[in-house]
């Protein structure tokens, strides 16, 4: 579903349209952008898997993704190589009392990826991570939301949350909670789905 598909039906569903002076077009853009970055970063989901790489060096120690969030990374690699990720305590307890370890090391805080410096690796560092999409576009309303790809639901909630945006803007609070109610169900209800089909999946034999 695009952005425009989604104001179409919340404007629909709310009895509302743009002529009446109710609201703008630029309003509801920003609406549509709200409620899709809170949707899309309501869980981890597959849809807002992403990888990016650049090339290591050894001269920085803590690295910052844009537009990933937080605690998000699960796999980090030096030129194909795995690093293993420690929670930043232990992380920094290597450091104090292993200071010439060229152990291959990462952690995460503030959201930031911290590398040890001494890893005996070169080459490109790829992590993969939950990325949040960028703001929709108000001068293009063709975009895609991230769950147009079969995860209808999110799509769903989007619009129920929007809705619950119109409901407010009427002062309309009880109605509003609702709706906003109602989206987190579709949410966690897709959220369920898609963790009862990665349960199916398997992990190879010869992993220890």
């Amino acid at each position: 579903m695009t952005e425009n598909g989604i104001i179409t039906e919340v404007l629909v569903r709310a009895g509302k349209d743009t002529t009446s002076g109710w609201i703008s077009d630029t309003i509801l853009s920003d609406w549509a952008s709200q409620a899709h970055r809170w949707a899309a970063g309501y869980h981890k989901w597959t849809v807002t898997e992403g990888k990016t790489s650049t090339t290591f060096t050894t001269t920085r120690e803590d690295w910052d993704f844009e537009g990933y969030k937080a605690d998000s990374f699960r796999i980090v690699q030096i030129d194909g190589k795995r690093l293993r990720e420690l929670n930043f305590e232990d992380y920094q307890i290597f450091k104090e009392e292993s200071s010439t370890g060229d152990d291959r090391v990462y952690a995460e805080f503030g959201g930031l990826v911290y590398i040890n410096t001494l890893v005996d690796l070169s080459g490109t560092l790829t992590a993969w991570g939950q990325y949040m999409p960028a703001n929709f576009d108000s001068t293009d309303l063709t975009q895609d939301t991230v769950f147009s790809e079969g995860n209808d639901e999110g799509n769903q909630a989007i619009i129920e949350e929007m809705v619950g945006y119109a409901y407010k803007r009427d002062g309309k609070k009880q109605e509003s909670i609702e709706q906003h109610l109602l989206a987190k169900q579709l949410l966690d209800e897709l959220w369920t789905r898609t963790q009862d089909e990665k349960y199916q999946k398997q992990t190879h034999p010869d992993r220890g």
